[in-house]
Protein backbone atom coordinates (compact mmCIF):
# COMPACT_ATOMS: atom_id res chain seq x y z
CA UNK A 1 0.00 0.00 0.00
CA UNK A 2 1.35 3.24 -0.94
CA UNK A 3 2.37 5.92 2.16
CA UNK A 4 -0.51 7.78 0.60
CA UNK A 5 -3.25 6.05 1.57
CA UNK A 6 -1.79 4.52 4.96
CA UNK A 7 -3.57 5.62 8.29
CA UNK A 8 -3.18 4.55 11.66
CA UNK A 9 -5.52 4.53 14.98
CA UNK A 10 -6.91 7.88 16.38
CA UNK A 11 -5.65 10.03 13.54
CA UNK A 12 -8.56 12.34 11.80
CA UNK A 13 -9.28 11.96 8.33
CA UNK A 14 -11.10 13.80 5.68
CA UNK A 15 -13.36 10.79 3.62
CA UNK A 16 -15.18 11.20 0.88
CA UNK A 17 -17.03 8.39 -0.69
CA UNK A 18 -18.92 8.65 -4.35
CA UNK A 19 -21.60 6.69 -5.73
CA UNK A 20 -20.73 5.26 -9.07
CA UNK A 21 -21.42 7.28 -11.93
CA UNK A 22 -22.55 10.36 -9.38
CA UNK A 23 -26.03 9.19 -9.22
CA UNK A 24 -28.80 10.38 -6.63
CA UNK A 25 -29.08 7.60 -5.04
CA UNK A 26 -29.09 9.39 -2.04
CA UNK A 27 -32.26 11.61 -2.57
CA UNK A 28 -34.52 8.75 -1.34
CA UNK A 29 -34.89 8.71 2.62
CA UNK A 30 -34.93 5.40 2.70
CA UNK A 31 -31.54 4.70 1.23
CA UNK A 32 -30.23 8.12 3.59
CA UNK A 33 -31.59 6.00 6.69
CA UNK A 34 -29.68 3.11 4.96
CA UNK A 35 -26.60 5.49 5.52
CA UNK A 36 -27.09 5.97 8.65
CA UNK A 37 -27.65 2.79 10.10
CA UNK A 38 -24.38 1.52 8.75
CA UNK A 39 -22.94 4.48 9.70
CA UNK A 40 -24.13 3.53 13.24
CA UNK A 41 -23.04 -0.04 13.29
CA UNK A 42 -19.38 1.11 11.51
CA UNK A 43 -19.43 3.33 15.20
CA UNK A 44 -20.44 0.86 17.73
CA UNK A 45 -18.92 -2.20 16.17
CA UNK A 46 -15.88 -1.37 14.27
CA UNK A 47 -14.56 1.41 16.32
CA UNK A 48 -15.66 4.33 13.56
CA UNK A 49 -15.61 7.79 15.49
CA UNK A 50 -17.34 10.48 13.21
CA UNK A 51 -16.97 14.33 14.05
CA UNK A 52 -18.56 15.47 11.31
CA UNK A 53 -20.97 14.17 8.46
CA UNK A 54 -22.66 15.26 5.17
CA UNK A 55 -24.89 13.36 3.01
CA UNK A 56 -25.60 14.88 -0.61
CA UNK A 57 -27.71 12.94 -2.91
CA UNK A 58 -24.41 10.94 -4.97
CA UNK A 59 -21.86 11.42 -1.99
CA UNK A 60 -20.52 11.44 1.21
CA UNK A 61 -18.63 13.64 3.38
CA UNK A 62 -17.18 13.02 6.73
CA UNK A 63 -14.29 13.78 9.21
CA UNK A 64 -13.35 10.31 10.92
CA UNK A 65 -11.25 8.79 13.30
CA UNK A 66 -10.99 4.82 13.97
CA UNK A 67 -10.17 3.77 17.76
CA UNK A 68 -9.42 0.26 17.28
CA UNK A 69 -7.48 -0.10 14.15
CA UNK A 70 -6.53 1.71 10.63
CA UNK A 71 -9.47 3.88 9.13
CA UNK A 72 -8.26 2.36 5.06
CA UNK A 73 -10.08 -0.54 5.27
CA UNK A 74 -13.38 0.75 6.94
CA UNK A 75 -14.94 2.82 3.85
CA UNK A 76 -14.20 -0.41 1.27
CA UNK A 77 -16.18 -2.34 3.56
CA UNK A 78 -18.79 0.34 4.67
CA UNK A 79 -19.11 0.28 0.81
CA UNK A 80 -19.71 -3.01 -0.27
CA UNK A 81 -21.31 -3.77 2.78
CA UNK A 82 -24.02 -0.30 1.84
CA UNK A 83 -23.88 -1.49 -2.00
CA UNK A 84 -25.41 -5.05 -1.24
CA UNK A 85 -28.40 -3.63 1.21
CA UNK A 86 -29.32 -0.93 -1.63
CA UNK A 87 -29.30 -3.93 -4.20
CA UNK A 88 -31.79 -6.48 -2.05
Amino acid sequence: MSEYRKTTANELFYVTLTTVGWIDVFSRDTYKQLLIENLRYCQQHEGLEIYACVIMSNHLYHIAASRNKELSQLPGRFKSHTAKKLFQ
